[in-house]
């Protein structure tokens, strides 16, 4: 008597089909292993760039130039103003050192903008950044970046005088790809052309803290990543952020310029690093 259930013995052969493609793509995996995501794949590099993020001889910046013989570092902040730059300015000012703040005005940390004020007063460097930070709306054409731009030029306008600043980050930084989604291959060549036609400066990195990164680093796995990734280099400029998630990237923050201090590396703003000409 034929069963009622004709596949029935398909779907018993089923599991072991599974466990032979599980065997399969672990035999694969092993002998082509995926590309590792980069270790900055949090909110500001995606996790398959152009290229490294840097040359084997860093550029940090378009036209940047560098003395081979001095040893500095940048220490840089994406993201803020938010309830961590207190903090981050409190770390900052009680060591004596000057940091770049490439900064956001999203809407949502509209009553934290007065810190640009501050940090301006202080001797830290104010940078551009993003109004949105919405990968979606920012790069849909070099038109939505530069409307962008300008948003966030006008929404700090009353803290700080934007058209004196002449340096940003993009989202992602020059070499995204998530750019491509949505305006095309070309647009991220275009815009870093655009901006040096401006007399501006792009500025990327070549130390990540990965602070922004899933699982919110405590403050010592946020100075080992640094650590780590400064290696032997003598020019670095440190990606941080000051967002109100990083708040562990403050609590770093005396050590890692502990460090650089007594590798006698000098603390610079990117506009004293890479000045304009």
């Amino acid at each position: 008597m034929r069963s009622s259930t004709p596949h029935s013995g398909r779907r018993q052969d089923l599991p072991f089909f599974l466990f032979l493609a599980g065997v399969l793509a672990f035999l694969l995996g092993t002998r082509f292993p995926a590309q590792t995501a980069s270790l900055c794949a949090g909110s500001d590099l995606t996790a398959a760039p152009d290229t490294a993020p840097f040359s084997s001889t860093p550029v940090f910046a378009s036209g940047a130039a560098e003395d081979a013989g001095d040893k500095w570092v940048c220490l840089t902040f994406d993201d803020g103003p938010s309830k961590t730059t207190p903090a981050v300015l409190e770390a900052l000012d009680t060591a004596g050192v000057h940091g770049t703040f490439f900064v956001v005005a999203t809407g949502h940390n509209q009553k934290y903008l007065p810190l640009l004020t501050q940090a301006a007063a202080a001797g830290h460097q104010i940078a551009l950044h993003s109004a949105s930070h919405e990968y979606s709306d920012i790069y849909r054409s070099a038109e939505a970046y530069w409307q962008d731009i300008a948003l966030l030029k006008e929404r700090i306008a009353p803290y700080v005088d934007p058209e004196t600043i002449r340096y940003l980050r993009f989202p992602g930084g020059s070499t995204n790809t998530v750019s491509r989604r949505y305006g095309g291959k070309g647009l991220m060549q275009q815009l870093k052309s655009e901006v040096e036609q401006k007399g501006w400066q792009w500025v990327d990195w070549n130390v990540c803290a990965e602070d922004a990164v899933g699982g919110h680093p405590d403050a010592d796995t946020i100075y080992r990543n640094v650590v780590r990734e400064t290696g032997e280099q003598t020019h670095c400029l440190v990606l941080m952020h000051d967002s109100a998630t990083t708040g562990t990237t403050a609590q770093a923050l005396p050590e890692i310029i502990r460090w650089y201090a007594d590798r006698d590396h000098r603390f610079l703003t990117v506009e004293q690093a890479l000045p304009l000409g």
